[in-house]
């Protein structure tokens, strides 16, 4: 089998996924921390809400670095 993509290359879109999921999970564990606190103001909400937010880019950034390693090892091994 002719490798089209490189180890190095593999390795690198494979570590960028983790990092990227290590961000979402802790975007989601800050979510759930500001959910979490016994004080109820506006201030509160604000920040949890930002925190929501912040949990969606994470996991955008998780799906689209997920796709492209997926990409990368459907090309190297099926070659599609």
């Amino acid at each position: 089998m002719t490798t089209t993509i490189e180890i190095t290359e593999l390795d690198r879109m494979q570590s960028s996924y983790k990092v990227a999921v290590e961000e979402w999970i802790a975007a989601i564990r800050k979510e759930e921390a500001l959910a979490s606190v016994a004080v109820h103001s506006e201030t509160e909400i604000d920040l949890w809400e930002g925190a929501c937010f912040a949990e969606e880019v994470a996991r955008a950034k998780a799906k689209s670095a997920k796709k492209a390693y997926e990409d990368a090892l459907r090309l190297e091994f099926f070659n599609f």
